[in-house]
C-alpha cells in the first residue's frame, strides 16, 4: 500500500500544481488513498520531493532522481528564494521567510540534514528550528547565511 501511495504521489504531482502538503492529502483522497497530513509528510521526506518555482512563480512540489550535489544545489536555491531573514533564541533558530513559503524552506532545512538540527516547525511565514544547543544554533545560522552567498 505504502509503494502505491508513494507512486501515486509521484503521478499526482507530475499531473498537478500542488503548493501544500493539504492540498496534495486533499487529491490523494480524491484518488481513493485515505491518508492524513502526516502520512504525507512522511512520504515526501522519503521520496525525497522538493519544492520548485514554475514560469507563474507559484511554489510547487516536484520529484527528482539527483544526485545529492545537485539536491544541494536545489535546497540553496528554495532557501535564497523564500528567504528573508533570521535570528537566533537560545537554541531555536527563527527563520522568516516570503509568505508562504515557510514549508518549502522548511523541507530544504531537513534535506539538508544538519547534524545539529534536530528538528523545524513550519507556519506561512515563519520556520522554528530546534537546535542542540545556542553555540550549535549559531553555527547552523553561519551555514546557512554561508550557502545563501555562494
Amino acid at each position: 500500500m505504502k509503494k502505491n501511495r508513494q507512486d501515486k504521489i509521484i503521478e499526482v504531482i507530475a499531473k498537478n500544481v500542488v503548493e501544500t502538503q493539504e492540498q496534495l492529502v486533499a487529491l490523494l483522497n480524491e484518488e481513493g488513498y485515505k491518508v492524513t497530513q502526516a502520512t504525507v509528510s512522511r512520504d515526501i521526506r522519503k521520496l525525497k520531493l522538493t519544492k520548485q518555482v514554475n514560469e507563474e512563480g507559484i511554489s510547487k512540489y516536484v520529484y527528482t532522481t539527483a544526485g545529492p550535489e545537485v539536491m544541494q544545489s536545489k535546497y540553496v536555491s528554495v532557501l535564497k528564494a523564500g528567504f528573508v531573514s533570521m535570528d537566533v533564541a537560545e537554541n531555536l533558530l527563527v527563520v522568516k521567510t516570503v509568505s508562504g513559503m515557510a514549508m518549502a524552506l522548511a523541507t530544504a532545512i531537513d534535506s539538508l540534514e544538519f547534524k545539529e538540527v534536530v528538528g523545524c516547525i513550519a507556519g506561512d511565514d515563519t520556520i522554528m528550528i530546534a537546535i542542540k544547543s545556542k553555540e550549535e544554533a549559531k553555527e547552523v545560522m553561519s551555514k546557512l547565511r554561508e550557502m545563501m552567498q555562494q
